[in-house]
């Protein structure tokens, strides 16, 4: 963990979700904590797949998309994060395969000018009757290609 945030500027690929730090996601020295992260990413692509039009209410089935399961989480703290208060999520999609797609994100301030904690994830689509791997939708496909980072 450094001292300060790790400048980077504003991103050229994904988009930028406002996430919001209250004072009870902080832990007993004041820092958010570790486990909120992930959370907070979840909250923030909920948001962003919310705003294409997937909803993931409801049982498994008419889930669709929303039907799948984490196989790999990778985070690594730059930062602590000391306060409450307005932060973003930076996401993108770094692969978007047949049955399965990685994620990328950092945890960053609001203009997403200082990065606090970056990672990916590895999710699997899965068929809600069998929980075997399954496609993508095609749409879920079309918004997803609009998030791919260049060269991913």
């Amino acid at each position: 963990m450094t001292a300060e945030a790790l400048p980077l500027s504003a991103p050229s690929h994904g988009r930028l979700v406002p996430v919001t730090v209250h004072f009870d996601d902080l832990d007993a020295l004041g820092l958010l904590h570790n486990a909120r992260y992930p959370l907070m990413v979840e909250r923030a692509w909920t948001e962003l797949w919310h705003e294409h039009g997937f909803r993931f209410e409801g049982d498994w089935v008419a889930a669709g998309d929303a039907c799948n399961a984490v196989k790999e989480l990778r985070i690594t703290y730059e930062a602590p994060v000391t306060r409450p208060g307005t932060y973003a999520v930076h996401l993108w999609l770094e692969r978007l395969g047949t049955t399965g797609l990685t994620y990328g994100f950092r945890f960053c301030s609001a203009d997403g000018a200082m990065t606090y904690a970056h990672g990916s994830r590895v999710l699997v689509r899965l068929d809600a009757r069998t929980l075997r791997p399954a496609p993508w939708s095609e749409e879920f496909r079309a918004a997803g290609r609009g998030l791919l980072r260049p060269g991913g």
